[in-house]
Formats: C-alpha cells, structure tokens, sequence
C-alpha cells in the first residue's frame, strides 16, 4: 500500500470516529475496566470497519489485536485523553499510527476538539494542519517548558511545567514547538497506541523521543508499556533523562 494510500485509509477512520462521537449521547464510564468509556467503545467500533474493509492489521487500546498477520497494522487509540473528553476538557484526540516490518511507517493524531491535525510519513516529514512541524530548539532544561504525565516526587528542575492529559497530542505539542519537552514521570503507564502516532511525528519534525529505560519504543504487545521522554533536542533530552532517573 502506498504512502498515500496509507494516510487516506487512516483518516477515513479518523472521519468514522468523529462522526460517531458526534453521535454519542454518553461520554460517561462504560463499566466494561476500568478507565473505559462509552466513547471509546463507539470510537473504536467506528474505526474498525475501516481497517477491516482496508484488509489493515489493528492494535487497539480498547479491543487488542486483530489480523496480527497482516503486513501492517494500525496502532489505534480511538480515543486518547477520553477523561479530559468526559469532562469537556478540550484536549483529547484520534491517534493512528501505522507500522510495518521497519517501524513506524505513517501516522495521524487529530484533536478531536479543535480539530487540529498532525500527520507524518516516514522518511516525508510532519505537518500540522498542512505545515511543516519544528521544534523550538530548546537545549537547556532550567529554561524549558514541559509537558508531564504523572508527577515526579520532587522539582526535576524544569522552568514551567503543564499536565494535560493525552500523550498523543503532548508529544504533537514537543514537535510543533508548543512546549519544548515531554516527561512520563509514572512507571510503564504507557501503551504503544498512546505515543506511536506522536512518536513519528516528533521523529520527523526532527525533536528526540526515547524510552527512559532504554527500551524500544516500537511494540505491537499490548500489554507491553513503556516510559516515554521527548524533547526539542538530544540536549534536552538527556538533561530531562538524567532528572527523570535520578527521581
């Protein structure tokens, strides 16, 4: 499937997700674990009838893995960020990436409350909202302002902090130059579809996004998790290491 291709199949499902939560009457707890939503369940359903229909393997937050011997599968959260979306807290998105035999290949996060939209192709570089991402450049960590999941047990020793809520859209803000890094203070809280999407898209916008532990970010397990951190540059990124392990 050609790069092209690829993307236009995954915002068909971006489409089929914002078209059945702007549908959902109950954006409230599904009772099905905890943590789960009624959004998340339609969002998810939504987007499965696209990859299906695209003959697309899917690793999904919600409903685990499907064709897994497809030669590419979709990492899928439908729905990252679903407690700010239950409480109407503008910062919750759609985040899709696609990975094959080397990696992560092509990726879509999309704020589902703004709408802003954040895309990447590996080896084609990162847009947002049709533009070409740059990070800010930052280099020194006592100057930075960064985005936290979690929190640290003490001042890791940045200028500003903010917590938002949805590691998608976190890691989009470190490659626009938004914030100037990104910080998962909690231990292995995160599933690959919750920073794959913002992975490449840092990766192509050229920002630094690595594992605190060393470990490969790309995994289609789901109930692998991982820590990750990044940053405008490998400066940052390192100083924000050594703060982060030394917690």
């Amino acid at each position: 499937m050609r790069d092209e291709v690829l993307l236009e199949v995954l915002d068909e499902a971006a489409t089929a997700i914002r078209a059945v939560l702007g549908d959902l009457d109950d954006w409230g707890l599904a009772g099905t674990r905890d943590g789960q939503y009624h959004s998340d369940l339609a969002a998810d359903a939504a987007a499965l009838e696209v990859f299906e229909r695209a003959g697309l393997g899917v690793l999904s937050e919600e409903s685990g893995r499907h064709r897994p011997d497809a030669d590419i599968t979709v990492v899928l959260d439908p729905l990252d960020g679903s407690t700010n979306a239950s409480r109407g807290i503008p910062w919750y998105a759609t985040s899709l990436c696609a990975v094959d035999a080397d990696g992560a290949r092509a990726a879509l996060v999309i704020n589902l409350a703004s709408g802003d939209r954040f895309e990447a192709v590996r080896g084609g570089g990162a847009r947002g909202n049709g533009r070409p991402l740059t990070p800010s450049g930052a280099t020194v960590f006592g100057e930075s302002l960064v985005a936290l999941s979690g929190f640290p047990s003490r001042w890791l020793g940045w200028y500003q902090f903010r917590s938002l809520g949805a590691c998608a859209l976190d890691l989009c803000a470190v490659a626009a130059g938004v914030v100037d890094g990104y910080i998962d203070c909690s231990w292995n809280a995160h599933g690959s579809w919750d920073y794959l999407g913002g992975l490449l898209v840092c990766q192509e916008a050229g920002a630094v996004i690595v594992d605190a532990h060393g470990r490969d970010l790309i995994t289609l397990e789901h109930a692998e998790r991982r820590t990750p951190v990044a940053g405008a540059t490998r400066e940052l990124v390192d100083q924000m290491l050594t703060a982060r392990l030394a917690d």
